[in-house]
């Protein structure tokens, strides 16, 4: 009976949240953004993003998710940089737009060009992919090139998809990493340790308050490790992850990582 009675909390709960983003979204934010628009997708692009920042954390706090960024390392605000994240969650993308300052253009799936009128603002400010056709992938990578060369950091998931499993990471895409060693760009790692929790991979509908983190770890130079394999340089960076992963006891970790 509790058990029933907690679900159905978290039910309204869950419906409370998305429907205030839905108003904050469809009534105040969107109006804003066509605003944006004429200022060109470079200019333009960066307005869009400093209102989802104010926007994302205010939905943060209204609905008492209280985010912070933990520095290991502190991100240099005149460099630009590769920034990969864990991707664990539905809450992954608000929470990467409260915890990276930089200018920056993420990487997403193509799907979502499909859905009316947000489908217009997504392809102004996000670089779109579909992972699944070679050639489509060949060109979201140039267009991340020519975002880099205009001065913008980019933000990718390398997982590409929701880690499913009781593992610390699961299988990364080698695009990021060949990308920092073509640009001679900093991979940044940042860490979500909390989302999994607030808001689980498989129901829109298990979202809960409480605490979320994300850690930034410290940068990794290619060109400092002498690393021109985009694989090697995958392989370095999953151990980086999956070391911290376990050191702040991730808690979709199965038990014996921990031994």
């Amino acid at each position: 009976m509790l058990l029933v009675f907690k679900r159905i909390i978290q039910f309204i709960f869950s419906l409370y949240a998305f429907i205030l983003f839905a108003i904050l979204i469809i009534l105040i934010l969107f109006p804003c953004l066509v605003l944006c628009i004429p200022f060109g997708r470079i200019r333009g692009g960066n307005y869009m993003y400093e209102l989802y920042r104010f926007f994302g954390n205010l939905w943060l706090k209204l609905i008492g998710i209280h985010h912070t960024t933990i520095y290991e390392s502190r991100p240099k605000k005149e460099e630009q940089y590769i920034f990969i994240a864990n991707h664990i969650s539905y809450l992954d993308a608000v929470v990467i737009i409260a915890s990276v300052k930089h200018h920056f253009r993420p990487i997403g799936k193509h799907e979502l060009l499909r859905i009316p009128i947000f489908g217009f603002l997504y392809r102004f400010c996000v670089i779109t992919v579909n992972r699944s056709n070679a050639d489509d992938r060949a060109r979201s990578l140039a267009d991340l090139r020519k975002i880099l060369a205009r001065g913008i950091s980019v933000v990718i998931f390398p997982e590409g998809t929701f880690n499913m499993a009781d593992t610390p990471m699961k299988e990364m895409y080698d695009g990021a990493f060949r990308l920092s060693i073509e640009m001679g760009k900093k991979i940044q790692p940042i860490l979500f340790l909390d989302t999994y929790d607030r808001l689980h991979y498989r129901s829109i509908f298990s979202l809960t308050p409480g605490i979320s983190r994300a850690v930034y770890l410290d940068p990794i130079d290619p060109k400092a490790l002498k690393l021109e394999d985009p694989k090697a340089l995958k392989e370095y960076a999953d151990t980086i992850l999956t070391k911290k992963l376990i050191e702040y006891k991730a808690t979709w970790i199965h038990p014996n990582y921990f031994k």
